[in-house]
C-alpha cells in the first residue's frame, strides 16, 4: 500500500523529467558547501537525492531521512560492484539513489523501481541534456 504523498510520474519519461528537476534542486546546495566547511561537488549530488526525494514527495524529513538515506546509499553501495561505471556518472548515480529512495519509502516495487532505471540508462544523454552544464564535476 502506498502513502498519502505527491504524485508519482506516471510513465518513465516523466520520471526522466522529475530526476532532471530532483537533480538541479540537489545542485543548488553546491554554493552553500564551504559554509558548511566542505566543498560539494556534481559527483557528489547523490548525497542530497534522499533529501530531495522526500522535499518532491512532501515528506517530512526530520521523521524519514534516516530511512529513506540507508535505503539510498546501501542499494548504491551494494550496486557498485556490478555498476562501477555507470555509477561514475553524477546524474546516473542521483537517478540511482533518487529512485532507490523512492523504493525505500515502499512507493515503487522493485519491478517498477527496476524499469525506471534501465529507462533512465537508456536515455542518459536526454536526461543530460534536460540538466544545464557547468559548474565542478
Amino acid at each position: 500500500m502506498r502513502k498519502e504523498t505527491k504524485p508519482l510520474p506516471s510513465a518513465p519519461k516523466a520520471w526522466l523529467k522529475e530526476i532532471a528537476a530532483a537533480y538541479l534542486d540537489a545542485e543548488e546546495a553546491i554554493p552553500f558547501g564551504p559554509l558548511a566547511g566542505v566543498v560539494i561537488m556534481k559527483k557528489d549530488l547523490f548525497h542530497l537525492a534522499p533529501a530531495v526525494c522526500l522535499k518532491f514527495r512532501g515528506l517530512e524529513q526530520k521523521k524519514n531521512i534516516k530511512k529513506v538515506t540507508e535505503a539510498a546509499l546501501s542499494s548504491y553501495v551494494a550496486t557498485l560492484d556490478t555498476a562501477l561505471e555507470a555509477m561514475a556518472d553524477p546524474q546516473m548515480a542521483f537517478a540511482f539513489c533518487y529512485i532507490a529512495s523512492h523504493f525505500g519509502l515502499g512507493l515503487l516495487t522493485d519491478e517498477e523501481a527496476t524499469g525506471i532505471l534501465e529507462y533512465v540508462e537508456k536515455h542518459l544523454d536526454e536526461l543530460r541534456r534536460m540538466i544545464p552544464c557547468g559548474g565542478p564535476l
